[in-house]
């Protein structure tokens, strides 16, 4: 596991504090190039249990539980912001369409998001090009640069309970662990990145007896990044903070499951200082702007998180054009391996920590690129391993993320949750013993089971592909 850092192409690393490491795993952003010098040196408004057959439901007509409801549902943010942000003002998209924006709580539609493309992306480059080659931020003091980030985190706590409910609407997350932790972490990020900004250093060479050489970071320049839905204001932090911080300019495409935290994101920053064209959001889809950035000539750098066949687009579409950097944090099978010396109680905890991470008390729901979805239990300890495992998976209760009492949400969206459905019917046609879950949950809303399998091997569709949902995939060894 590498952390988030700052990178030059020399591989030095500015690592991040260790109370962010869990958020932070496999991903390398370059934001700087060494500068050569004259020697040429280059340096859902229902609660469910979650039983087998998903038959308990709490909602607004069930008595005490109505005036929770509402209390519950009074944290929903108002959607303020839906348009473009370009050289600092939300602007409609060029072509004038919209898509939309769903509650995975639900189905239903938030609200109509403003769709932008390549002329979009053009736009927004362009402003972000000006910025750099000729605004003050890439030409201020990285102290300065500092002080206007810490004004960011400042309003990123004053906001906390409107972005923590954007994004529990918006991909199903739960709303208290994102007011309580993840969404202070991105201010708490943002700080720790401030803190960096004037303390970037190159190296000073001994050459020969009369010369000395030196390196010279310098930002690289107009950064595209591409956000993606799982973690929208967590990784909007991750690669958002290192490039401000260095004095790139930026154009920011969030994934167009999760639009709404990256536009009130981009509204603080107004807020806070950071001068038009710097950081510029567009909302939108990845065949069109997502394609766009990557194969944008004035663009100098991609970074990129998703899926491993979109990863391998990018790596093309940046070596067609300009041969631009590029960073990529992609899929994973990650597997879980416990050995009989193990104590059952703390392996069951961390194994279930593993697969069913994000969304959730204890995080599950699995969708996550380090889901530890494959899990291989020495033989000693299975039987009472899978025995403590299956009970407290069925202790989850699935809901309404809003919900103090609810342990999983839903799944970001409908593709998704087909998704998962298909690898669970894959499993048991492959022959794997279901154990617990499986199911949908509620007549509405993207609601599933927490899915526990035994007796998995190895070429099962379930132990090869990402699934990323939560889904438990159990195998036995000697």
């Amino acid at each position: 596991m590498a952390a988030m850092a700052m990178t030059v192409q020399r591989s030095a690393i500015l690592p991040i504090p260790r109370s962010h490491f869990l958020l932070v795993i496999h991903i390398h952003v370059v934001y700087f190039r060494p500068q050569s010098d004259s020697l040429g040196i280059s340096a859902t408004h229902i609660l469910i249990k979650s039983t087998p057959l998903c038959s308990k439901f709490w909602d607004s007509e069930m008595g005490s539980e109505c005036n929770e409801t509402s209390e519950k549902l009074s944290k929903i943010p108002k959607i303020n912001f839906t348009k473009l942000f370009i050289n600092g003002d939300f602007v409609e998209a060029v072509s004038g369409k919209t898509f939309d924006t769903i509650d995975p709580r639900t189905g239903e539609v938030i609200a109509r998001i403003a769709e932008g493309d390549k002329e979009d992306i053009d736009l927004a480059v362009k402003a972000a090009r000006h910025a750099f080659d000729h605004g003050k931020w890439p030409r201020m003091s990285g102290f300065e640069r500092g002080r206007i980030m810490m004004k960011f985190a400042d309003l990123i706590d004053e906001h906390v309970d409107e972005l923590a409910g954007l994004d529990a609407i918006d991909a199903g997350k739960l709303f208290f662990p994102l007011k309580m932790g993840e969404i202070p972490a991105v201010a708490d990020l943002f700080r720790y990145f401030a803190g960096a900004s004037d303390k970037i250093h190159g190296e000073t060479l001994k050459m020969s007896r009369e010369l000395q050489g030196y390196t010279l970071l310098e930002p690289i320049g107009v950064a595209g990044l591409i956000i993606p839905w799982n973690f929208p204001s967590t990784m909007f932090s991750l690669k958002v903070a290192p490039a401000l911080a260095a004095g790139c300019t930026m154009v920011v495409k969030p994934a167009e499951q999760t639009p709404l935290s990256a536009l009130y994101y981009a509204h603080l920053a107004k807020l806070a200082g950071i001068p038009d064209g710097v950081l510029n959001v567009v909302t939108g889809f990845g065949h069109t702007a997502g394609a766009a950035i990557s194969s944008h000539m004035d663009i100098d750098k991609v970074s990129f998180t998703g899926s491993t066949e979109v990863g391998r687009l990018i790596m093309q579409a940046a070596a067609t054009s300009n041969l631009k950097h590029i960073s990529l944090e992609l899929g994973g099978k990650s597997p879980f391996i416990i050995f009989d010396d193990a104590d059952v109680n703390t392996a069951v905890d961390l194994a279930l920590n593993a697969v069913f991470y994000n969304k959730a008390k204890n995080n599950p729901t699995g969708e996550i690129c380090v889901a530890g979805s494959r899990v291989f239990v020495q033989e000693g300890i299975y039987d009472e391993f899978v025995k403590q495992a299956v009970k407290r998976t069925k202790a989850w209760i699935v809901g309404d993320p809003f919900d103090s009492h609810v342990h999983q949400g839903p799944q970001v969206d409908k593709k998704q949750f087909e998704r998962i459905l298909y690898y669970i019917e894959q499993g048991k046609k492959e022959g794997a013993t279901l154990l617990t879950g499986g199911n949908t949950c509620g007549e509405k809303g993207y609601y599933i089971e927490p899915t526990i399998f035994a007796d998995v091997k190895d070429d099962m569709v379930i132990a090869k592909e990402e699934i990323f949902g939560p889904v438990m995939s159990l195998m036995k060894f000697k």
